[in-house]
């Protein structure tokens, strides 16, 4: 799919009809010029799991994403995260340079590979499942 400002702001007002354990999203697209839009808020799911979301998006390329940070967190706590920020000398990562999410222990400097996230369509639907599944899998 081409993804067009229009479609992405439908997208990001719809969100909590991508799962049931959305309990609220105050997530907000603002339009900064013609072509290009900041998306910033959180998702609120059950069990006081919550998904901030901040995204820079320009929609003159394929690759509409160009900047993001994800955080999940249970409460106050920090579960992990996910960012674009380039490291070029961890050959670890090159697979999916420059995606990769930050988990414990050590969640600052401990990286691994994320090949789910794309600059070229949305990852908040990943994001989701991936919550869904890590979180809620037992209580369907």
């Amino acid at each position: 799919m081409v993804w067009s400002l229009d479609k992405y702001e439908t997208y990001i007002y719809s969100i909590r009809d991508l799962s049931p354990h959305i309990q609220a999203s105050n997530l907000v697209l603002i339009r900064r010029g013609k072509s290009w839009a900041e998306v910033m808020g959180k998702i609120l799911f059950a069990s006081d799991i919550t998904l901030e979301v901040r995204e820079i998006l320009y929609f003159t390329s394929s690759g509409f994403i160009q900047r993001y940070s994800y955080t999940v967190k249970k409460g106050a706590d920090i579960l992990y995260w996910y960012d674009p920020q380039p490291h070029p000398n961890n050959p670890e990562l090159q697979s999916t340079h420059p995606h990769h999410k930050h988990i414990p222990p050590d969640i600052k400097h401990h990286r691994i590979p994320a090949p789910e996230l794309s600059f070229e369509e949305p990852n908040l639907t990943f994001l989701i499942r991936e919550i869904e599944s890590q979180y809620f899998s037992s209580q369907s």
